[in-house]
């Protein structure tokens, strides 16, 4: 790869610096929508993709070259890593995560091992070495699944709608709680370290259903157990950023921590957020049910978004959720382009 080509915008926009052009990255970009993707996933399953760096490094790379995206992100789940400490986790078609020992108790919590990414998640660390020694002139972002989120699949037994099992065990057993809290947070420092330490330039965390939670729960079940995570990764020295669903009462408590941008979803409007206080970079937050929307809608949208992004430097341009399949790829390419032009217009 030649390094003199390598498109720094989205670092400068985690610093909060000026860039050329507001940059633009999807969530879920990877995979999802694109036909060579959905060819893939005919003869494979997730798991299996992701067991294949070569092949991973092929479905991670593809949105960068379709759409010319400013920043690539590592094909996977959030459940990868779960397998390395002893949870039976499937991705069911048409369900998402279904875990057949699921938390209880806390002699579960206290049956749960420990990850050494390099001997349990090999292929991850190989397709992110693929993908940064040789492959992409972006930088890439590594992620997890933030404990809360991570932990609510492995008390539910899959996904959840309302989290009462999760939020059961939370309020009558805080001990074994704060355990399972504490095991997460460990298979998480070690497993992103991991990603950075082969080559990752940016990682997020995904608190994708913490939104469940109210501000007083957050602060005492959750809170302290991010800033750990985000203080041990903050040595690591990359742009941190956090990201959740149906969060935004949440959004001051996650500027609190010492990340570097802060993820809104489409609920909370970027002036809104300034107002109450974000200072940090901010990433978002067009609603992706708008990518289904006429040109001329989608187009109206996105420059309300950019037009709030773009009154401070820190702003990366993103969706407040995730592509999803139904979503034409032609579309995310007219849309980068257009965030790209009428950004760089207007710096």
């Amino acid at each position: 790869m030649n390094q003199r080509n390598f498109n720094e915008t989205f670092l400068q926009a985690c610093r909060g610096e000026k860039a050329n052009h507001v940059p633009v990255w999807y969530m879920r970009q990877a995979g999802r929508s694109q036909p060579e993707y959905r060819a893939l996933k005919e003869k494979y399953s997730l798991f299996e993709i992701t067991h294949q760096p070569e092949l991973c490094a092929y479905v991670t790379r593809l949105p960068v070259e379709h759409y010319n995206v400013d920043a690539a992100v590592l094909y996977k789940d959030i459940m990868s890593p779960l397998p390395a400490i002893g949870v039976d986790v499937e991705i069911k078609s048409g369900i998402g995560p279904v875990i057949s020992n699921p938390i209880r108790s806390a002699s579960d919590v206290e049956k749960l091992g420990e990850i050494t990414p390099e001997e349990d998640v090999p292929y991850v660390l190989e397709t992110i070495k693929l993908l940064t020694q040789e492959q992409l002139n972006v930088p890439l972002i590594g992620f997890a699944g933030a404990p809360f989120t991570v932990a609510s699949y492995m008390i539910e037994g899959g996904p959840s709608k309302n989290y009462t099992k999760t939020k059961g065990l939370m309020y009558s057993d805080p001990k074994a709680w704060f355990a399972l809290m504490d095991k997460l947070a460990d298979m998480t420092i070690r497993y992103v370290g991991a990603q950075v330490d082969a080559g990752a330039k940016v990682i997020q965390i995904f608190d994708s259903w913490v939104g469940a939670l109210n501000v007083a729960d957050y602060r005492h079940f959750i809170k302290p157990v991010m800033n750990r995570i985000f203080t041990e990764l903050k040595k690591k020295n990359v742009p941190l950023i956090m990201f959740g669903v149906g969060a935004s009462h949440l959004a001051m408590e996650w500027h609190d921590l010492p990340i570097d941008v802060v993820g809104l979803d489409w609920r909370l409007p970027i002036l809104e957020a300034r107002e109450k206080g974000i200072t940090k970079t901010v990433q978002g937050n067009l609603d992706p049910a708008l990518l289904l929307a006429p040109w001329d809608v989608l187009e109206a949208k996105a420059k309300e978004v950019l037009d709030q992004g773009m009154q401070n430097p820190g702003y990366i341009f993103n969706l407040g959720h995730g592509v999803f399949p139904q979503v034409n790829p032609e579309t995310l390419k007219r849309l980068t382009a257009f965030v790209h032009e009428y950004s760089a217009n207007r710096h």
